[in-house]
């Protein structure tokens, strides 16, 4: 009898001990993101009602956009991992307190209506991979923070106003693999310091304003696939002779940019595949060598070549144009 009376206490104490004092506490955010979060939404205009940001926990709710570590990171809290909200027809900006995701790897706000300047607390995120702004309609200067961002794989910020100069800092991002800023209105000289960049695969700055030299040192880049530049006016420049050691090139595309001088002889990039520098004020003869026999696409038209068109060209397997 007293052998279940005992079992009985024991069960009692185990409820008890159950409901006042649980053996874990429910994993929550952490305060300070929850808050951040708070701001980012009150900057911005959610006309289609996608943000469901008011009630319960960001990690634990299914907060529109908002995606989570599933553990922590030694402080019991919780942490913003990615903020997807692509596509939503936000406007309004992109609020400094951005910078206090301090955990975040994706923010991905493309193909909005964001106005107003990219703010430079951004450059805190340093677990950042991906920074993905295109397609709005942000204006003002790129941040020097950006340059901070150095886990950062791919930074596109294409299809906006931004104005301003490239800045230097932007060397630092060792890891980026995807520069994107064409479309907007870029001025100044390309840094030179970009060509210390060692993973780097795109290059796209076509459509804004720059001018100055094209940097030489580009050429150092030997794992760049694709460098657009056009519509850009480097106003008399010339095609710098050493990128014909660029041997990862794939695409090169230097339409209408005001480039003057010789075609450099390109016979080395055994895997180039589009070649245009057409719209350019480019004289002398075409270079004899043979190009490679990947090249779908020669485009030298309008500007100011003479001599004969190689013989080679017709030898071309993949060529289309």
């Amino acid at each position: 009898m007293f052998y279940v009376e005992c079992q009985k206490c024991v069960a009692i104490l185990m409820i008890t001990m159950y409901f006042f004092f649980p053996l874990t506490e429910a994993k929550r955010t952490d305060p300070s993101e929850v808050k951040a979060l708070g701001d980012i939404r009150s900057n911005l205009n959610d006309p289609m009602k996608y943000l469901n940001w008011t009630k319960g926990d960001p990690c634990t709710s299914n907060w529109t956009g908002v995606s989570c570590y599933n553990t922590t990171h030694g402080d019991s809290y919780l942490h913003v991992q990615e903020l997807q909200l692509l596509n939503m027809n936000l406007s309004g900006n992109l609020a400094p307190e951005l910078g206090k995701l301090s955990y975040m790897e994706i923010m991905n706000f493309m193909w909005n209506k964001l106005s107003g300047i990219i703010p430079k607390q951004i450059g805190n995120i340093k677990s950042l991979k991906l920074l993905l702004l295109n397609g709005n309609e942000l204006s003002g200067n790129l941040p020097e923070e950006i340059g901070n961002l150095l886990n950062l794989e791919r930074l596109q910020i294409d299809e906006n106003q931004i104005s301003g100069s490239l800045p230097v800092s932007f060397a630092n991002l060792t890891k980026v693999k995807h520069i994107h800023m064409n479309n907007n209105s870029i001025n100044g000289q390309i840094p030179k310091e970009f060509s210390q960049l060692p993973n780097i695969l795109f290059i796209l700055l076509d459509n804004n304003n720059l001018s100055g030299d094209i940097p030489p040192e580009l050429s150092m880049l030997s794992t760049l696939r694709i460098l657009q530049l056009d519509n850009n006016n480097f106003n008399g420049a010339s095609i710098p002779s050493s990128f014909g050691n660029m041997i990862a090139l794939f695409k090169l595309s230097l339409r209408n940019c005001s480039l003057q001088g010789l075609v450099p002889d390109l016979s080395r990039i055994t895997q180039l595949g589009y070649l245009d520098l057409s719209w350019n004020q480019l004289n002398g003869t075409i270079p004899p060598k043979q190009l490679s026999k990947n090249i779908t696409t020669i485009d030298l038209s309008n500007n100011k070549l003479s001599g004969p068109v190689p013989k080679n060209f017709s030898g071309l397997p993949l060529l289309q144009k």
